[in-house]
């Protein structure tokens, strides 16, 4: 592999919504919030970042994506475990749409 291509492949990453490109710090700033409310969040299983060599929480786009809409809530007075299990039902409740959609294609 060239030195060229293998920066073409790390860059590549960073278009990943699932990629853990952000520390914690930076991805509590890039959503408004603390790094308290990230690790809230992990220990009620909304999220879970992957980890770093070093042991380091790391975030993906996707996950923060998903943190913001808990902060929204939150934000809003509900509780952060209410908040996360709305959070986690209406992703479900989107994936059933997506499916149901995609078996109403085929069938037509």
């Amino acid at each position: 592999m060239t030195a060229q291509t293998h920066r073409t492949t790390k860059a590549d990453r960073f278009d990943d919504d699932d990629f853990p490109a952000y520390t914690m710090g930076r991805a509590a700033e890039m959503i408004g919030t603390t790094p308290a409310f990230l690790r809230a969040i992990g220990d009620a299983r909304l999220i879970t970042p992957l980890r770093s060599e070093g042991g380091h929480r790391r975030y993906s786009r996707y996950q923060l994506r998903v943190a913001a809409r808990a902060r929204e809530l939150v934000d809003q007075g509900t509780p952060i475990d209410a908040a996360c299990r709305i959070v986690i039902l209406e992703d479900q409740l989107e994936d059933a749409l997506r499916m149901n959609e995609q078996l109403r294609e085929q069938n037509t």
